[in-house]
């Protein structure tokens, strides 16, 4: 994990502009500026359009700016070679989608396992490891169930153990409760809580309010900038009894 307090993402004037041919120019970023530190649960707010999951895909080093600078633990993104680029987002970075983005034809353990394998993670390591992650989210018993013999939370689940798979110290998330019901999101949110209870830093885009105020810090974000920050002086924590199906044993096992 990084040091705590320390900048572990850096952003400075921060510019994104697709073309879409005959001179139509999108505008996802428009100079933003953002720095969250080690350790740190923040939430990303804005309307529809407003640049958040183009920031997330930039800060996940999965696609890079027009213009400005984007430093990760002190690291120069823009410096950074495809090799050591992939080492990042392998070693440094999980991701959890909305969406899952599980493979409809492998097991549980087979998903959380891939990370791994891109590795070069020898194969009963990685099982070792992908069943680790699994048990950690409560998720044990799933372990050869493929995504259409699971819950909305389980796959969410699912994708957590997959970004937990190589032990990240920063996470991702792209509205990681958006496809669940209200219960079932107090139930990711939990783990969420637990993982940040780790020392993880954690940065989740999110539309909803009172999914927002589970987190540390809310960067409103509007027209491709930061419009303001504020911090939460009183966060929520999920409801009692909202944890389901082993999640309770898993935030136990966390320390949470």
């Amino acid at each position: 994990m990084s040091t705590p307090d320390a900048p572990v993402i850096q952003a400075r004037g921060l510019r994104k502009i697709y073309r879409l041919g005959a001179g139509v120019e999108v505008h996802a970023l428009r100079g933003l500026d953002l720095e969250v530190r080690a350790g740190e649960y923040a939430a990303i707010m804005g309307p529809s359009g407003s640049g958040k999951s183009t920031l997330l895909q930039i800060l996940g080093c999965l696609d890079t700016p027009s213009e400005g600078s984007y430093r990760l633990a002190g690291e120069e993104v823009a410096d950074l070679d495809e090799e050591r680029l992939s080492q990042v987002r392998n070693r440094r970075i999980g991701f959890v989608f909305q969406a899952y983005n599980l493979l409809a034809r492998s097991t549980a353990l087979e998903n959380v396992a891939l990370p791994l394998m891109y590795r070069g993670v020898a194969p009963r390591e990685r099982r070792r490891i992908a069943a680790s992650a699994l048990e950690r989210v409560g998720l044990d018993d799933r372990l050869t169930h493929r995504p259409n013999e699971l819950s909305g939370g389980q796959k969410q689940r699912v994708a957590i153990a997959r970004a937990l798979a190589t032990d990240p110290d920063i996470l991702l998330a792209d509205e990681p409760t958006g496809n669940l019901d209200s219960r079932t999101g107090q139930e990711i949110l939990g783990l969420f809580d637990a993982l940040h209870a780790e020392g993880r830093t954690i940065l989740m885009v999110t539309h909803e309010a009172d999914v927002a105020a589970h987190t540390e810090r809310v960067i409103h974000i509007r027209d491709g900038k930061v419009e303001r920050s504020e911090r939460i002086e009183s966060r929520r924590r999920p409801r009692p009894g909202a944890d389901v199906d082993g999640a309770d044993a898993a935030a136990e096992a966390w320390g949470g």
